[in-house]
Order: C-alpha cells, then structure tokens, then sequence
C-alpha cells in the first residue's frame, strides 16, 4: 500500500502550500480507536475484504497516465533511488505530463534532512495518479481527486 505521509508538497504550477496526504485516509488494516480487536468482515461482490466498497477500474485515460507515471519513475528510480523535488518533476514533465496538473512532494524536511520517500500526484479528471520512490522501489495507485481539486491535502 502507498504511504502517503508528506512532511510538505509543491505544485509545479502556482499557489502551492505545504501539507499531508496522511490526514486523508485510513489503513484498510487500521485498529479502532477503541482498540478493541474486530472481527475480519468477509468479502462480497464490490466490497474489499476490508468492506470498503472496491475501487472502480479507471478509465482509458486514468490508466494510460498511470503508465506513464510508472515509467517515468521507474527511470528515475534506476538512475537514482533517492530523487529530488526537481528532478522528479522534469522527468514527469518530459513524459508529457502537463505541469499544471502534477504535484511533487518535498525531497528535503524542513531541518534540511533527505525525505525516506518522495512522492508525485498527476490529476486526472475524477481521479489521482500517485506515485511514490522509497529506496529505488516505484509504487503507483489511483486514488479520487480531493475536494480542493488537487491530489495532495494542502497542495
């Protein structure tokens, strides 16, 4: 699964702030806040084992900008495992995916430390392309656009 956990994110177009997917969204696996053990729901038609309603396939476009996604960071993953901000966006960019719809979260903390993982967002009508490198290894999910009309919460 996708951590998306941003210490901050900018924009490659205008009027970035900083912020953090992580608010957004709990993990399938997550305990209650109670802490009291949950039985495991099963499985049906349409639902996730986790009995999540199961995400609808994407459309043709949302699926050719995922691969795009996953090849571009696959390239750069394999010249470079630890990425920066710039040239994560250059190579996004220069697959042909349009500045004003990418979002690229910050390569460096505010203290001046390497991030474990850098992570990029392309908007793609309802949806979001991620995509995420940690360590050299490439993630990339779709996951619906924000009511802000961006990818990343704060972006």
């Amino acid at each position: 699964m996708l951590a998306v956990a941003l210490a901050g994110c900018t924009s490659t177009g205008t009027g970035a702030d900083p912020g953090s997917r992580a608010q957004q969204s709990a993990s399938p696996a997550a305990v209650p806040a109670s802490g009291a053990a949950q039985p495991a729901p099963t499985a049906t038609a349409g639902t996730t084992a986790s009995g999540s309603a199961a995400a609808p396939e994407p459309d043709a476009a949302t699926a050719r900008l995922k691969d795009t996604v996953i090849n571009a960071l696959q390239g750069v993953a394999a010249a470079n495992p630890k990425p920066g901000q710039e040239q994560l966006a250059a190579a996004l960019t220069g697959a042909g995916i349009p500045a004003g719809s990418l979002q690229v979260s910050a390569s460096r903390t505010p203290t001046g430390l390497e991030v474990d993982a850098i992570e990029a967002a392309a908007l793609q009508g309802p949806d979001c392309v991620i995509g995420q490198i940690r360590d050299g290894s490439v993630v990339v999910t779709v996951l619906p656009v924000l009511a802000t009309g961006k990818c990343f919460v704060g972006g």
